[in-house]
């Protein structure tokens, strides 16, 4: 992989200034769910904010990036 795992909601926000790849993508979710697990949530209160209401995502692809976060869980 080309970018590392960011550790931080610093280095997440950082990967805004890098052009959006698959790599890119699979290394926030990393990301997100170490910091996550370090915060002491559980799959369940991550998945509900991944499935809350934003104005960036549909409901459809709330429900599939929802569906990715909880196999990266499983596989991290």
């Amino acid at each position: 992989m080309n970018y590392p795992i960011p550790a931080s909601p610093q280095e997440i926000v950082d990967l805004r200034q890098k052009p959006v790849d698959e790599e890119l993508v699979a290394a926030a979710i990393a990301g997100v769910i170490n910091i996550a697990r370090q915060e002491g949530q559980s799959l369940d209160e991550l998945t509900a904010q991944v499935l809350a209401e934003d104005g960036l995502l549909d409901p459809a692809q709330r429900s599939w990036l929802s569906d990715i976060v909880a196999q990266a869980w499983a596989s991290l």
